[in-house]
């Protein structure tokens, strides 16, 4: 097929499509009406949001949104802007800070502090337009009291390039806004992936954040897709069962769920649990319940003793319902820390001034399932001429699964005894900036010190075969571990786990962690040998040695017979002697950070 004909196809179905709705292909959606509905202001009213213009059915533009935001701070005593970075193409990452005291914001301890965050996929845009609406409401109308005992931070746009790469056709399973942004950075970099390496500057950028103002909770909107169901705002966080911050967990199971689920509930919105369907053709086999990993938000939030929930509204739901359901989410939200606090305070404390002995890296699925009642929606399955397959047709008929399977995630996958710190040589200075840059205190040695510590070197390892989020991980690693002693020189790096983010440090230099630095291939030096032999040498040298070590041939011999390809390679033969021989590079698949128990 010639390069014309294909563009002249392509410029066919754009146009087909750009004519279409998604009500053309989307499931069959149930009538709402909720008393949320109260919330939007008419076009008449001197602050009516840009969303509400549209009867939140669009959703505006990076310039217009910052535009509002400006004009809003400048009319209120209770709101100020801040620029807290620059995204990869150039443009500015702000927040907006809303307190009766700005000048004092996050320096009382006693006084908590939100963190909301919109547009880490900027195509799932709801959190924005509901925090304009929010702080409108604080601002000039009857919602001031919200910030009586707390503060508020709230980020409009976090990935503000990919926000601005809009379409109508950038998502074709979400029910609107009309325009909606894209899923990664210009960088094409997954933000909600980017926690722990941190390598895109608008994650860097949230980092400072996070160091500068130390929330006590962080809210991160989302839009969910995959399985239709009744609940059209879904959030979740990670389980007190599976937690790094088992006390901030529990504070989120026990006081904000309720509260949230019935604020919700009471405005005529249907609140539901961050699940995945087990089988995407037979939703009978249950749901999984996600740990997340220190990569997502709501993991890196957990393992930084940062009590971070995951909100995902419904992508089949339409926007208006969305982001009026976001909305009373956040006000709740507002409301609970203005009641219980110092509470959260309390409980993210003593998850700080705990030092466990023993660390859990990761989890997976429980085979005995929990049971509960799930609001789903009925499906049928339909054969496709055009797959040769059957896919799920969802009717749009509400359905009740009672006693539904639902596996968490809270078995021990891997653990690992914390040690006492971990010992960076200077050289790895990006990994040393990156752990500053997450808050982590380390020491730089000044002079000489003698350490016992644990070398761990690789016995096997497999990186991916295509990158993901930028990087080569490393798969399927096994180490050997060896006691030593050392004396390192100046400039060594100490990170001690005895600190409030020592979890973190653990999550981030254990080499097993599945989203360590190791994990995200930042040693990529240690796996390459610069030094090799030559025959000419190497055979007078192997001969000398099987004259003076007789037992060194009996070894030999016994490889030979047990390895196939060494039998059979003579370089692997060769190979075999200059592994045991001092010319051997020392630190070739060796980790480069030593571990103190």
């Amino acid at each position: 097929m010639n390069t014309r004909l294909i563009s002249m196809l392509s410029a066919s179905i754009l146009l087909s499509l750009a004519t279409a709705r998604a009500e053309d292909w989307l499931p069959h959606l149930p009538a709402w009406q909720g008393d949320s509905e109260a919330l939007i202001k008419a076009k008449s009213h001197p602050w009516v949001s840009p969303a509400e213009l549209s009867g939140l059915k669009e959703s505006p533009d990076y310039n217009t949104t910052i535009a509002y935001l400006r004009k809003l701070v400048d009319s209120s005593d209770l709101l100020e802007m801040e620029q807290f970075g620059t995204s990869a193409q150039g443009r500015a990452l702000y927040l907006v800070k809303a307190s009766a005291a700005l000048h004092k914001i996050a320096q009382n301890p006693q006084r908590p502090l939100l963190l909301v965050q919109a547009g880490i996929h900027s195509g799932e845009i709801d959190g924005k337009d509901a925090g304009l609406m929010l702080l409108r409401d604080i601002a000039h109308g009857d919602k001031a009291q919200l910030l009586a005992n707390a503060d508020l931070l709230f980020i409009p746009i976090f990935s503000v390039d990919g926000h601005e790469r809009r379409s109508a056709t950038n998502r074709m399973n979400q029910r609107g806004p009309v325009l909606q942004g894209w899923r990664a950075t210009a960088q094409n970099l997954n933000l909600n992936r980017d926690y722990s390496k941190a390598d895109a500057p608008e994650m860097q950028a949230l980092l400072g954040v996070l160091n500068k103002y130390q929330p006590d909770l962080y809210i991160d909107v989302h839009v969910t897709d995959g399985e239709d169901y009744q609940y059209d705002v879904t959030y979740g966080f990670n389980e007190p069962f599976a937690a790094i911050s088992p006390n901030a967990a529990s504070w989120l199971a026990k006081l904000y769920r309720p509260a949230v689920n019935r604020a919700l509930e009471q405005a005529g919105h249907i609140p539901g649990p961050l699940v995945f369907g087990v089988d995407s053709k037979d939703f009978s086999k249950g749901i999984s319940g996600w740990t997340a990993s220190p990569r997502y938000s709501n993991g890196y939030g957990d393992v930084r003793h940062l009590p971070t929930v995951l909100v995902e509204n419904h992508s089949l739901k339409p926007y208006r319902q969305r982001v009026l359901g976001t909305y009373i989410l956040l006000e709740q939200s507002l409301k609970l820390l203005n009641e219980q606090g110092k509470a959260l305070i309390l409980a993210r404390q003593a998850d700080m001034q705990a030092r466990p002995k023993r660390m859990v890296l990761s989890y997976k699925a429980s085979e005995q399932p929990d049971l509960i009642d799930f609001k789903g929606m009925a499906y049928q399955l339909r054969p496709s001429e055009i797959s040769g397959d059957s896919y799920v047709y969802w009717t749009g008929e509400p359905k009740l699964y009672e006693k539904l399977p639902v596996y968490w995630d809270k078995v021990i996958d891997k653990d690992v005894a914390v040690p006492a710190a971990y010992w960076l040589p200077p050289e790895q200075h990006q990994v040393i900036a990156r752990l500053k840059l997450h808050g982590i205190d380390v020491t730089t040695l000044d002079k000489p010190a003698k350490v016992s510590v644990q070398q761990l070197s690789v016995t096997d390892y497999r990186f991916a075969d295509k990158p993901f989020e930028g990087h080569f991980m490393l798969q399927d690693a096994r180490f050997s571990k060896q006691n030593i002693s050392r004396i390192l020189a100046p400039d060594w790096v100490k990170v001690s786990t005895d600190q409030a983010l020592g979890r973190l440090a653990v999550a981030l230099l254990e080499p097993t962690a599945p989203d360590s630095f190791f994990s995200w291939g930042f040693f990529p030096g240690m796996f390459e040998r610069t030094e090799y032999f030559e025959p000419y040498a190497i055979e007078p040298l192997i001969q000398r040695l099987l004259a003076q070590q007789p037992e060194l041939k009996v070894q030999f011999e016994q490889a030979l017979a047990q390895d196939e390809k060494l039998r059979n390679n003579p370089r692997e033969r060769y190979n075999w002697f200059y592994q045991k021989m001092p010319y051997y590079d020392q630190a070739y698949l060796k980790y480069p950070v030593l571990i103190e128990p």
